[in-house]
Formats: structure tokens, sequence, C-alpha cells
């Protein structure tokens, strides 16, 4: 665990901090009754009502700095929106959040699919547009700067390896498997490392850096703006490195960056410009991933959940399991 420099928030008290596992168990729960069932917006949409209604239990004025569905065109909850039972009067607190992180592996049944969700202190977390970021990260251990996004994949595998002690084909390297990502793979092959591809989830693939037993050394690659505050929110509280740069397609979506205060197109965020202070991340498995093992369901009506919940000013990690019975 990394020592432990962030004082402890006054807001974000102990009970608040494992309170939000009961919101992503519910998420979970809700989405693993479609999984495989080949219906990704039902799938959302049962995660996002199940959170949103759990939310409401809690002892919070929250606002959703990041929410999800906009680009997916699913069912939200939208950016602004106030979540919590004590509006106006409750410990005002930012939510940044996905519901069901892997809609598609949740309807084909694949791995890795979550129910995630990151808290602070307001101002804490980075208030991303829904575009595309550039990610790269590695977990605790490395000397300060170890990656640049301004280096090549060639140059930041070679500093992880030379900082690891191991040539550059022993480093494990994890990309989602898209088409844009090809020349990245292609580059990674010629260099001789592993390549880990993932269909999807790379909140868990980001988070799977900081775990020896993944063998996964770095993350490298394109995926969505808001999923990568919600990996640095882990990252703040387990420690790592990250950097990012938010890409953009097209005038839209630059316009829709500037809208929400972002000012530098160009920009590379580290790990304390996406998340910083104290902050909460929980996340509770859908399906079976590298991270969590998925909701099973049991005789009797009976569930059974494996969560994470993590703190950055205690350092904290609680695994948690949770047996449940359905009503």
């Amino acid at each position: 665990m990394p020592e432990n420099k962030t004082p402890a928030s006054k807001v974000l008290d102990r009970v608040l901090v494992l309170e939000m596992v009961r919101v992503t168990e519910a998420a979970a729960i809700a989405a693993s009754r479609l999984v495989g069932r080949g219906d990704e917006k039902a799938a959302d949409h049962a995660a996002v009502e199940a959170m949103r209604k759990a939310f409401d239990t809690l002892y919070m004025d929250g606002t959703v700095v990041i929410g999800e569905g906009e680009r997916d065109e699913a069912p939200m909850l939208f950016i602004g929106e106030k979540v919590g039972g004590a509006p106006g009067s409750g410990p005002k607190i930012d939510i940044a959040l996905d519901p069901l992180e892997g809609t598609t592996i949740t309807a084909k049944a694949g791995p890795n699919a979550l129910a995630v969700l990151a808290a602070a202190e307001a101002g804490g977390l980075l208030n991303a547009p829904d575009v595309y970021m550039e990610k790269l990260a590695v977990g605790p251990g490395y000397p300060e700067g170890v990656i640049d996004l301004n280096r090549t994949p060639t140059e930041n595998v070679s500093a992880v390896a030379a900082a690891k002690g191991v040539r550059p084909d022993e480093i494990i390297v994890c990309v989602l498997d898209r088409p844009r990502h090809a020349d990245l793979i292609e580059e990674l092959r010629e260099i001789g490392c592993g390549i880990h591809l993932i269909p999807d989830g790379d909140v868990a693939g980001v988070i799977a850096v900081t775990d020896e037993d993944t063998t996964i050394d770095i993350y490298m690659g394109s995926g969505g703006a808001p999923e990568g505050v919600l990996a640095a929110a882990a990252l703040r509280c387990v420690g790592g490195q990250i950097q990012g740069r938010l890409l953009f397609r097209n005038e839209d979506e630059r316009s829709r960056a500037r809208k929400w205060g972002i000012q530098d197109l160009d920009k590379i965020y580290t790990l304390k410009d996406l998340a910083k202070g104290d902050c909460i991340f929980a996340a509770t498995g859908v399906t079976d991933g590298s991270l969590l093992s998925g909701v099973k369901r049991l005789k009797g009506g009976r569930m059974t959940t494996e969560s994470v919940v993590m703190r950055a000013s205690s350092g904290t990690v609680r695994w948690i399991k949770g047996e449940h019975r359905d009503r």
C-alpha cells in the first residue's frame, strides 16, 4: 500500500466508505439477471435503476460529475443529477460512476463486467467529457515519471522494463482489443513483449496493473475518458501512475469539452489531475474477471457477490464477500 499522505476527510466518513459497496452490489445483482441474454440496454437499465435507488438510502447530498449513457444512448445517471437521501443537509459529495462497465460483455457473458463508482469531496474528480482518452498506466513501486504519453510505446515499455530490472520482452501490456489499436499492437509485438487483449472493461484493465497476480505491467491505449477518471480514483487509493490525454473526433466533441471548462485540449492529465484529495473507489463484479468474481446465483434464492472498496486517505483496501437473498 502507498504511504498515506492524504488527510482523512470529514466528509467521507468511515460509514459512508462501506455504504458505497451497497450501491455497487445492488447494481451488480440487478445486471446479473441479464448476463448472457444478449440485451445490452436492458442490462444497463437494470443496473442504473438499482444504483439510483441504493444511493437514495445514503445520508449524503451527492452530485453526479461523471455519469454514463450519453455515448451509448443508454439509460442515464446523468451529469448533474442529484443522488443521496439527504439533499441540502447531508455531506456534499461528487460521484463518478458506471453502473455497468462492460454492457456488451454482460450481454455476451464475457469476463470483467463491473458495477463501479468513485466518490470525493467537491472538486476532487476531473469533470471529464464523454469522449475518448488515451491512457497509460503502471502500478505502484516505480519512480515518478517512468511513463510518459509523449514517448512512443517502445520507449515506455523500455523504461518500465529498466525500472523493473527485466528485458522489454518480459513486459506484459494490457490493451483493449479494438481495430484502432492495430498499430499499437503491431509495435508491441515487434518489441516482443506480451499483450493481454481484453474485449471490454478498461477500468478493470487499468486496475490490473496494481495486482502482481495478473502479471500485467502496463496498460496502454484509448478508451472512455470517464472510465479513466474511475480508474485513476482506484490508483489514488492503492498507488500507481496514470496519464491521460483527451481525444476528439470532431468539433462537437471539442465544444463539449469546453462546456465542461476544459480549455487546454491537448493537456496530459496525471493522477492528481484526474483524482485528488481523499476519495473512495468501490466495485462489485457482475461477471467473473481478473479483479473480482461475478454474482453467483445459488439454490433457495441466495446470491453471492465479491466487491472491493478502497480509500485514499488510509490506503485501505477491503475485499468483501456478500451473501444476499432474493426479495
